[in-house]
């Protein structure tokens, strides 16, 4: 049910009055759908200056400006002290780098700040005072720049020698605070928390109980072939709990337990239950437990982002009353098509949308659009359109008809990938034949002719299907359009082949003539070919259902790529200056050095994992994905509490919740959720037979709408009279 909002008795206007208080609302309700595609907050000021700055600050020019400079100032970490200008990591290979002059980036940071200023700035101009207050966001913005600004004067006052920068952290709190989606997950995660805690204090009593029995079992005898297993896992309780804790990851499993099992099968089981308690059941509990509360948190975020549209739709809607009751009527509640049209075509959208709105609009029967058919309307923003495919070439003659009807044909799409799935098979069987010989010894004839054959057959099929769908039609395809770039990179690859090396014949050797040799040339052709084969996956339905999945998840993702971006931003400082220099290059220089059996089998320096260390930006983050992904996580354990202290492993064991369990936990509880909806609702996406209608697939924001609830006038009517700044006329 429609609710008024009570506003004192109305006065007419002046004719010149009129017209500023009409554009004022035009441009007001511009500024509120605007507000409401992209979910943002309409505590704002809505005089005609503020409007017009409002709108230029949140132009895709400011943002990309702003969103450029947040990305200068995150990279300068590879270029300032210690840089990672080098073509290597390795600490025994790697040349002393390129370092900036002092002054150089803190130029660059500068630039940079004043950016953010501005920003901040605008932004608090724009919500007020009050508002500005409220905000803690704009609060911790504030206090991230003092911060920054401090130091960075601290550096230069030193002659950028000092060793510590605290601005290094406070950089990626820029990236946070400019993206309102990735507030809401960190939201999401810091509430999320409480509940993972109580399963990781369980995790926590397993480990300390398993870790008492272990010492307890393994205790130390006379004899040192029976003690291994206490002197390399269980020497003293840190020892043992770390050695558990990586048991927990499964990173050293069978190891850990080899010395005892050696001497006793029984020993196995004390291994076997800590695994499957803590593996099996408390790592996956705790994922579930991620997953069910993380998806209960999102969907609080995802309901007060569709308040914040529908607060937005409502807000334009009224605004848009009050000109009507200015030119009609001052009791009118509804809005004229025309006005809506006017307002409509200067707000900026994407095109499907404004074009599926207007079609609406201009279907209506007449009179004055209601408040729920104004918000019916905007229910076009709640979808992505899928690409309309233009109709096919009319041919005059029967026998291209025949002909365009039998390209056009879904089998002729089979063909080509049995075609493509035999020439994978070819490349393969060359591959297992010419394994072991040198490049030298291979004879590339018969691959070089059946090449040459399946790539005229690619750009045959290429031709054809243009032929049968037209050129619009054939690229309004994206599997033809990764079919067309990949064809034609393998002709310009097969003629600059034939060009320099001739046809293929009998002995048809390798041998460098030119830009790239042949083996290089047919490596190339070869793996484009590869490639190629990926065509197959929109013809398979559940293949074609998995793709889509990790298609909408990269796009769907950027919130939480952004939070770990963040992490491994944060965790990369921190662990420069806590381990930079710690792995020096071993004596001589070699990887030789320890061939004589000097370094333990399975240690740092035997697997040679020189490359992995924090002397710079760029082997810190490798360095962190290497330990996130757990394989041999017990190696950097082990090294950084030799060459560094033993609260080293401290920092890994808080990187390792964060990314593996945290992170991790909630990516799989996305890919969970977006699979799920794309398999309930794989077949809502198919067009109805015989409508014109263009087919749609639902957004991130409305992955959970089934189960959102709408917000009721009375919510609407009551934010809209609290707002700061919207006096309204009716």
């Amino acid at each position: 049910m429609f609710i008024p909002i009570q506003m004192p008795r109305f006065v007419w206007p002046s004719p010149g009055v009129a017209d500023a208080h009409r554009d004022l609302c035009i441009n007001q309700a511009v500024v509120f759908i605007e507000d409401a595609i992209q979910y943002r907050s309409i505590n704002h000021r809505m005089d005609s200056t503020s409007l017009a700055l409002y709108r230029w600050h949140y132009s895709r020019i400011c943002q990309g400006v702003l969103s450029f400079t947040i990305f200068l100032i995150l990279s300068l970490a590879f270029i300032e002290t210690p840089s990672s200008l080098t073509v290597t990591s390795d600490v025994r290979y790697r040349q002393a780098p390129w370092e900036p002059p002092c002054g150089l980036t803190e130029s660059v940071e500068a630039l940079c700040f004043l950016v953010f200023i501005a920003d901040v700035s605008m932004k608090s101009y724009l919500i007020g005072w009050r508002e500005f207050l409220k905000n803690r966001w704009l609060l911790a913005y504030i206090v991230a720049l003092v911060v920054s600004l401090t130091d960075w004067t601290v550096s230069l006052s030193f002659g950028c020698r000092e060793t510590l920068r605290v601005r290094r952290l406070v950089r990626p709190f820029f990236l946070l605070q400019n993206s309102s989606m990735m507030k809401k997950t960190l939201k999401c995660i810091r509430r999320t928390l409480p509940e993972m805690a109580s399963v990781a204090l369980l995790l926590f009593v397993h480990l300390c109980l398993f870790t008492m029995l272990g010492m307890l079992l393994f205790m130390r005898e006379k004899d040192d072939r029976k003690d291994q297993e206490r002197r390399l896992y269980f020497q003293n309780f840190p020892e043992s709990l770390t050695s558990l804790l990586v048991l927990l990851t499964t990173a050293n499993n069978p190891d850990v337990m080899i010395p005892a099992y050696s001497k006793n099968r029984a020993y196995s089981i004390f291994f076997i239950v800590f695994t499957v308690i803590g593996s099996l059941f408390l790592m996956n509990l705790l994922t579930a437990i991620i997953y069910n509360q993380f998806r209960g948190y999102l969907m609080e975020s995802i309901q007060s982002s569709l308040f914040r549209r529908r607060l937005g739709i409502r807000a334009a809607f009224e605004v848009l009353c009050s000109l009507e009751g200015a030119e009609i009527h001052p009791l009118v509640v509804g809005v004229k098509p025309e006005t809506f049209l006017q307002v409509i075509q200067k707000v900026k959208m994407s095109l499907y949308c404004k074009e599926a709105i207007i079609q609406t609009v201009g279907s209506h029967a007449g009179g004055l659009m209601s408040a729920d058919q104004f918000q019916s309307v905007f229910e076009e923003l709640d979808k992505d359109a899928i690409k309309e495919h233009p109709p096919r070439p009319a041919y005059p003659s029967t026998v291209l008809q025949r002909a365009q009807s039998v390209f056009g044909h879904r089998y002729f799409d089979y063909l080509g990938n049995f075609v493509a799935f035999g020439n994978i098979v070819s490349i393969c069987v060359f591959l297992v034949i010419d394994a072991d010989k040198l490049p030298s010894e291979r004879d590339d004839f018969i691959l070089g002719v059946l090449n040459c054959f399946f790539i005229l057959y690619y750009v045959l099929e290429m031709l054809l299907k243009v032929f049968a769908l037209g050129l619009k039609g054939y690229v309004s395809f994206f599997s033809n359009i990764f079919d067309g770039i990949l064809t034609v990179i393998l002709l310009v690859l097969e003629i600059s082949t034939l060009a320099v090396y001739r046809f293929p014949h009998p002995g048809w050797k390798p041998e460098m003539l030119g830009l790239l040799s042949l083996w290089d040339m047919s490596r190339l052709v070869n793996m484009f070919i590869v490639f190629r084969f990926l065509r197959i996956i929109p013809n398979m339905k559940l293949m074609s259902l998995v793709a889509g999945t990790l298609l909408d998840l990269v796009r769907n993702m950027r919130a939480f790529a952004g939070i770990l971006v963040v992490v491994y931003y944060v965790f990369a400082i921190v662990g420069i200056g806590l381990f930079q220099g710690a792995i020096e290059s071993p004596p001589g220089n070699s990887s030789l050095v320890y061939a004589n059996g000097t370094a333990p089998c399975g240690t740092f320096e035997q697997l040679e994992y020189w490359p992995n260390n924090f002397d710079d930006f760029a082997a810190a983050l490798v360095t962190l994905w290497d330990v996130m992904v757990v394989n041999n996580w017990q190696v950097f354990l082990d090294v950084y509490t030799r060459y560094s202290s033993p609260w080293s492993k401290l920092y890994f064991v808080a990187w390792w919740l964060v990314s593996s369990i945290v992170w991790m936990n909630l990516f799989v509880a996305l890919i969970l959720e977006n699979f799920i909806h794309k398999w309930d609702r794989r077949g809502q996406q198919q067009p109805v037979p015989g409508s014109c209608q263009a087919p749609y697939q639902v957004t991130v924001e409305l992955m959970f709408r089934d189960v959102l609830e709408e917000p009721t006038e009375e919510e609407l009517v009551a934010k809209l009279i609290q707002h700061p700044h919207l006096h309204l006329c009716r």
